[in-house]
């Protein structure tokens, strides 16, 4: 099965000699900048969530590669059923046959983001703020996956959507 993940495409789009990272070099200068060369990822985040107009430069600069890598993965998958992994909350797209929403509530996303990151409480929920609140999220749902069991039970229900998005590839 293929999966593309737009979190892995973000850091795609900004690799050292990328339009996106020419540009933000540019407009940010060489202080986000880890000693090997690549965005320190953290400092931007400070940068942009304390700064709505760096936000939004920084969005236009991301957000077209990222979704025309996405595409490309998409585009190129062979399994019978690609999942498009997306952090956003944007809805349906089109080109989807099947919204998937994994959900979990706000304190449990705060607290993964901060052990996972090692944010502070306050920069996580800057970042969850900047995105579509959690109604908005499971608006558009075909199917929800609620993680906030233990691991045995989310495996459960994702072996229970793979076969039910096989037998729709086979349909």
């Amino acid at each position: 099965m293929t999966v593309a993940d737009a979190d892995i495409s973000a850091r795609r789009v900004v690799e050292p000699g990328r339009p996106a990272y020419k540009k933000i070099v540019e407009q940010f200068g060489q202080d986000i900048l880890l000693p090997d060369e690549t965005l320190d990822r953290a400092k931007l985040r400070e940068i942009v969530f304390q700064d709505p107009a760096s936000r939004s430069f920084l969005e236009q600069q991301t957000q077209r590669p990222i979704v025309d890598d996405l595409l490309t993965w998409v585009n190129d998958a062979e399994s019978a059923y690609a999942i498009l992994v997306l952090s956003t909350g944007l809805g349906k797209w089109p080109m989807m046959q099947r919204l998937l929403v994994v959900d979990a509530t706000r304190d449990s996303q705060i607290r993964r983001v901060m052990a996972r990151d090692k944010n502070s409480r306050q920069q996580v929920e800057a970042i969850l703020n900047a995105q579509p609140s959690r109604e908005d999220r499971l608006q558009d749902a075909d199917d929800i996956i609620v993680n906030e069991g233990d691991l045995a039970g989310l495996e459960r229900e994702v072996e229970k959507l793979h076969a039910l998005y096989l037998a729709l590839s086979e349909g």
